[in-house]
């Protein structure tokens, strides 16, 4: 059966650009098309699409607020798709990821554009997917309550470092733990994201203001300092290449991603061995694997994101079925157990 997309798009070029796109796939079917956000609210409670692509910047209420209200209404994976980087617009698309949308997208070039046939295929497979998450209803921004992680044992209290890797999913959900981190915090964070092009300096702009923690791009040959999140900028990997050093590296993508957890998890795996402590979180695809391999070589400990928080289950869940982790747990729980890692 095609899957029932509603886009949402006041321009009229980069509308027919996405019903061009969409149009192409016999798998998937526009059966509605918002110029507004509030036409966008009206029209999913009406047609009930799979899915939603969802621009940011429209008259009326924009792509966030249009997003609250129906996550609020009439839950319904939403992908955010923005061509705009000013900070107010990255802002709004990193508010409505916490409001319920599950992932942001660029708007694809036009079809002169040498990319746009990878923007293309990317565009099809993530609405696709994304038409497969079961969402949730969301009423009020949840309280952040902290479930107990369970109980540490003796062998793994020799955190020093702290990497995470996540995709779909993933700002939210680091919103999550880092509101719920206590400041100070006696470790560095390295966090890579997988996220569009443009958008890395916003994450860290959004997640620094809802952190305790001061939260930054990463940059080239950086001292590390605890008590402080660096995220992979756009297109480079994030390494470590000594105990009080970081770096930003334009090599060659790993499996289709940089920045590339894999190339986090090894490096800090590398420097800090058995001190290493590797978060993987909800995204599409295995990014992160292998580095994962190497952590559990080191002797760090792994921690998995469990299912039932994950917006999509794929990298998690291919380190779960690996048997490379040491817990598995609700994203709620992830803040409590790295403080118990470095109590």
């Amino acid at each position: 059966m095609a899957v029932r997309v509603l886009v949402a798009e006041d321009s009229a070029t980069a509308r027919a650009l996405l019903l061009h796109i969409l149009g192409s796939d016999p798998d998937v079917r526009i059966v509605g098309m918002a110029h507004n956000g509030e036409d966008a609210v009206a029209l999913t409670a009406t047609l009930r699409p799979d899915v939603i692509t969802m621009d940011v910047r429209m008259p009326g209420i924009d792509g966030f607020e249009a997003t609250r209200r129906i996550m609020a209404q009439t839950p319904t994976p939403i992908v955010i798709i923005s061509g705009h980087y000013e900070r107010k617009d990255v802002d709004a698309s990193m508010n409505a990821l916490r409001a319920g949308a599950l992932t942001i997208l660029p708007k694809p070039s036009g079809p002169d554009s040498a990319d746009f046939a990878d923007q293309s295929a990317w565009l099809l497979r993530t609405v696709k997917a994304m038409a497969e998450v079961k969402v949730v209803r969301h009423r009020l921004e949840q309280p952040l309550a902290r479930p107990a992680a369970p109980p540490v044992t003796a062998a793994t209290q020799r955190a020093r470092i702290v990497t995470v890797a996540a995709s779909t999913g993933g700002p939210a959900a680091l919103a999550r733990i880092l509101t719920q981190l206590s400041s100070p915090f006696p470790l560095p964070l390295l966090v890579v994201q997988h996220i569009a092009a443009g958008f890395a300096e916003g994450l860290a702009r959004w997640l620094n203001g809802v952190s305790a923690l001061p939260v930054r791009v990463a940059g080239e040959r950086e001292t590390l300092r605890p008590s402080t999140v660096y995220v992979a900028p756009d297109d480079r990997h994030l390494s470590v290449l000594d105990d009080r050093t970081i770096t930003v590296l334009h090599s060659p993508a790993v499996n289709g991603f940089r920045p590339s957890g894999s190339v986090l998890f090894q490096s800090a795996a590398q420097v800090f061995g058995a001190g290493t402590v590797a978060v993987i979180l909800t995204g599409m695809g295995d990014d992160g694997l292998s580095g994962l391999r190497a952590v559990r070589a080191a002797g760090g400990c792994i921690i998995a994101q469990d299912e039932a928080s994950s917006v999509v289950f794929g990298m998690p869940g291919a380190a779960v079925e690996a048997g490379l982790t040491d817990v598995i747990l609700p994203v709620a729980s992830i803040a409590a157990r790295l403080e118990e890692l470095t109590a």
